[in-house]
């Protein structure tokens, strides 16, 4: 069954088609699109992380253009999409376009995103998209700013800013923020966006983060082979499980030929893969 699931993902990327509408049997789980573009379910909410961009930098996965339409189109599995969440105003996580496109699509879309990612949609909007903002929440955080609580109905939602990998030396203006969502009060999962992987950005918080543990975090791989990212993942986040996200196309999908590194983690690196989130 595994094989024939992995056969028709590839012809469906291949040929463009629309992503394969995968059975839920009711329980959560992490459907992945590209690059960090995750969707998340349990039950009948459903959230996205990261999910239009433009850029692929030569180097990391787009969205499948028919995945992109049935997402834009409401079509299972994107139907009755929750909300949105922005990691980062980057070209490889974010378009404000396509971010504006989709909630003129599908009206009952949240979006959460940073301030710097806001104000970029704010630039593209026209006068009759005034109405689209009142379903946009933005959160500005300084680095080491506690962090802030928002929600909607079915979801509860915390978000903190950790800067982006490069710290301390690079991207030091960059919003990254590192989402932390609970669906229906029973799936708690994490995203951390390009996060660095350093333990001194989240001491401050453990207290936040030892509340309530991720049954699933979505790291950038880089977590898996450098600094901290381990301890941060088990220890702070204290995740049952993590799958790791941003994974350039050069590596490869057999854990054997990756470097010693990253052999035995858990990567996300096709359009269409699932995991069960438990």
């Amino acid at each position: 069954m595994k094989l024939i699931l992995s056969f028709c993902i590839t012809i469906a990327l291949c040929l463009g088609s629309r992503p394969l509408a995968l059975a839920q049997d009711g329980g959560a789980s992490a459907y992945y699109m590209a690059n960090e573009g995750v969707m998340v379910s349990d039950g009948d909410s459903k959230i996205l992380f990261d999910p239009l961009f433009p850029e692929s930098y030569g180097q990391y996965l787009l969205v499948p253009e028919g995945m992109k339409a049935a997402l834009f189109a409401g079509e299972p599995p994107f139907d009755d999409v929750d909300a949105v969440f922005i990691s980062h105003y980057h070209g490889d996580h974010f378009s404000p376009q396509e971010v504006l496109a989709l909630m003129r699509a599908q009206p009952q879309i949240q979006v959460y995103a940073p301030t710097q990612a806001v104000i970029a949609m704010r630039s593209n909007a026209g006068d009759e998209d005034a109405a689209l903002f009142e379903r946009v929440n933005a959160v500005s955080l300084q680095y080491k700013d506690a962090p802030v609580s928002l929600g909607m109905n079915n979801l509860e939602v915390g978000a903190v800013r950790i800067p982006h990998s490069g710290w301390p030396n690079g991207r030091l203006d960059v919003e990254n923020i590192v989402w932390r969502v609970t669906l229906n009060q029973s799936t708690t999962v994490v995203h951390l966006g390009d996060a660095d992987p350093n333990d001194v950005h989240f001491t401050d918080d453990a207290a936040y983060w030892s509340s309530r543990p991720a049954d699933m975090a979505f790291p950038p791989y880089w977590f898996f082979g450098n600094g901290d990212g381990l301890e941060i993942l088990e220890g702070r986040i204290r995740a049952r499980r993590s799958v790791g996200i941003h994974v350039p196309t050069t590596l490869s999908a057999d854990p054997l030929q990756r470097p010693q590194a990253l052999r035995g983690y858990d990567l996300f690196q096709r359009p269409g893969e699932t995991r069960r989130i438990e």
